[in-house]
């Protein structure tokens, strides 16, 4: 007999462990704020923002005098980062619903720098939302994305997984398909940005924790809420039981200052426009 766990919505995710994200990965958006050269008056384009990550920073790096625009096809998300951008007192900050892809209804050549954290792997297709991003930027602008590396190297994906792999087969995803880690390999990396119009300036890689737990509770609570219950929802409440006890078996070395913490390699790409065609 299989168990259905509940599985959350997208939005009661987020609204659970935003707070815990946003201080653990503050590092990569400070990091890409830095490398995207901010400074007070300029515009920022923030691609699939939303809880607000990294647009409220870049808000506050920009002062009164710049402007971000954060878009996202989510607009439950966006309302998130609409509350924080209120608690934070951030008024130069506007968010739109808009596919990324397209950015239908945005100016072109508007902005000097744009964003894209931990989102152009999920799209239908890259190139076309960096073609979008580069038809909205200034003639040489700037943009900075992160990607996670190789599966390998990002256990907040792979750990629970590949211990799932002993209970049953999991489905193999195209690397055409979006995904993780469809941008995980630099060559593929060089050849969207390329084939969009941009000249990579650097890549850089950063090891990032993007969840913690302070007990066993916690850690199952979050794996299974970020994709393992639907990956479990044909088995058996036995089996999931065994994962679980897998699970705990294997993070217990991984403990440190009472935190079992899982993350990855980022990798942050720096690139800019070439000139637009005549």
């Amino acid at each position: 007999m299989t168990t259905q766990r509940p599985i959350l919505s997208v939005e009661e995710i987020w609204r659970k462990y935003d707070d815990d994200e946003q201080r653990l990965t503050a590092p990569v958006s400070e990091r890409m704020l830095d490398l995207a050269d901010l400074r007070p008056g300029m515009r920022v384009l923030d691609l699939a923002t939303g809880r607000g990550e990294p647009a409220v920073r870049a808000a506050h790096r920009v002062g009164p005098s710049g402007y971000v625009l954060g878009v996202d096809i989510a607009d439950r998300m966006l309302q998130m980062a609409r509350e924080r951008a209120t608690n934070e007192k951030v008024v130069n900050l506007e968010l739109r619903v808009a596919n990324a892809e397209t950015l239908e209804g945005v100016s072109p050549n508007s902005f000097d720098v744009t964003l894209a954290r931990w989102c152009l792997m999920y799209f239908q297709s890259p190139v076309e939302a960096l073609r979008a991003a580069r038809r909205a930027m200034v003639a040489q602008g700037r943009l900075v994305a992160a990607v996670w590396a190789e599966p390998e190297r990002v256990s907040y994906h792979s750990f629970p997984r590949d211990l799932l792999e002993k209970y049953k087969r999991l489905p193999q995803v195209s690397p055409e398909e979006p995904s993780t880690f469809r941008l995980s390999d630099p060559k593929r990396i060089h050849r969207d940005f390329e084939e969009a119009g941009f000249q990579i300036e650097s890549i850089e890689e950063m090891e990032i924790d993007v969840m913690e737990a302070s007990s066993e509770e916690e850690l199952i609570a979050w794996v299974r809420a970020f994709g393992l219950n639907r990956l479990m929802s044909d088995l058996s409440e036995e089996l999931q039981t065994a994962w679980e006890t897998d699970m705990i078996r294997a993070a217990k070395p991984l403990k440190k200052e009472g935190f079992v913490r899982l993350g990855g390699v980022t990798r942050i790409i720096v690139a800019s426009s070439s000139p637009q065609p005549s």
